[in-house]
């Protein structure tokens, strides 16, 4: 018996819409990377991008627990010597929310090429409008876990 491969004409992609207001934002990431990588389907293959196209609205109310907002870095390099940049996850929620939680989507793909092509398929926006009307998201709903 062979391995099961899906051909690209077996994938379907579906456009889901997660509001973050008010939800934790690594268990948020969680969900939108498992939704990016298709593990929700049952043709799932870890080398081939199955997964869905994911738009997240209302970044900018997204929930950070405990003191992560002053203890939590956000950590770059440059590259060059003392080039370590490092951001509070509370300011870089202020300044630009969206990349906050994409960095920590970013974080839960495996790191290799698959991951760059995931990643092209979040779509995040701090605010509740979107441009993506004309491709029918399916709202999809964040279990929220009591605190």
């Amino acid at each position: 018996m062979s391995t099961y491969s899906p051909k690209p004409g077996e994938i379907s992609r579906n456009w889901h819409v997660i509001d973050a207001e008010n939800v934790v934002l690594g268990r948020l990431a969680v969900q939108i990377a498992n939704l990016l990588r298709g593990k929700n389907k049952p043709q799932f293959a870890r080398h081939i991008d199955t997964g869905d196209f994911v738009v997240v609205v209302n970044a900018e109310k997204i929930a950070l627990t405990g003191k992560k907002a002053g203890a939590k870095m956000a950590t770059r390099h440059s590259g060059y010597p003392g080039g370590l940049r490092q951001v509070p996850y509370g300011d870089l929620l202020a300044t630009d929310p969206r990349k906050a939680v994409e960095r920590a989507v970013w974080g839960m793909l495996p790191k290799n090429r698959l991951s760059r092509q995931l990643i092209g398929k979040l779509k995040v926006y701090s605010g509740s409008e979107h441009p993506h009307a004309a491709q029918k998201p399916q709202p999809f709903q964040i279990t929220q876990v009591s605190q």
